[in-house]
């Protein structure tokens, strides 16, 4: 006798295989990670937090020919999903990094040129982002996690999470919900700076007005 599905509305919890504990890379955190880190790595770091780029399906592959430096975009034609093809803004500070390796690579036609293997460009950075994250004395995380923490910025920022799901070029929306967790310890963090005295406080006395007579 109905006429639709009573539970069409309806959100399930999203079945998470195993542990999946993203780590939320603070700014502080970022700004030793850089400063210990190679120039390259450096420009991947400030990339993927400024991005959201994949770190070895997008970004590492990267040619120069898909960087517009003069209109601020960089072109994605191969993405792990549908939705990945597409123009991807950039902020200033993105645009920065990628002028910086643009530099970096010379006459390379790649972003990340590497002669160790026969793509020509580098496939792999988990070796030196361990020894980076070593030196910065930073436990270690997954590389991948940068692209976890754009996202938690954009929600941060008050982008409503479909939106953050267009920019992380999803194909299914229940991803995002994956990031949900890193939400919790961002509110953990804006709950160390509560202040439990408010209000108890003495008002600050005002200042006596002078006045000045204008001739």
């Amino acid at each position: 006798m109905l006429v639709a599905n009573t539970c069409s509305g309806v959100e399930f919890p999203v079945a998470v295989k195993g542990l999946f504990r993203p780590h939320y890379v603070t700014w502080s955190e970022q700004e030793r990670i850089e400063s210990h880190g190679p120039e390259y790595l450096r420009n991947v770091v400030r990339i993927i937090t400024e991005t959201g780029l994949r770190v070895y399906k997008e970004l590492a592959p990267m040619r120069k020919d898909q960087v517009d430096l003069s209109n601020a975009v960089v072109w994605i034609p191969d993405s792990k999903t549908p939705n990945g093809t597409a123009e991807v803004p950039l902020t200033p500070l993105a645009l920065e990094a990628f002028r910086r390796q643009v530099a970096l690579a010379r006459e390379s036609p790649f972003l990340f040129p590497s002669d160790r293997n026969g793509s020509g460009h580098q496939t792999t950075f988990k070796t030196v982002w361990t020894k980076t994250l070593r030196r910065a004395k930073i436990s270690y995380f997954r590389i991948y996690d940068l692209r976890s923490t754009y996202a938690t910025r954009l929600s941060a920022g008050g982008v409503a999470d479909e939106w953050v799901t267009q920019m992380l070029r999803q194909g299914d929306a229940q991803v995002m919900k994956k990031y949900s967790q890193m939400k919790l310890q961002m509110k953990r963090e804006a709950l160390e700076k509560l202040n439990r005295r408010a209000g108890e406080m003495a008002p600050v006395a005002a200042e006596p007005m002078c006045t000045v007579t204008i001739q």
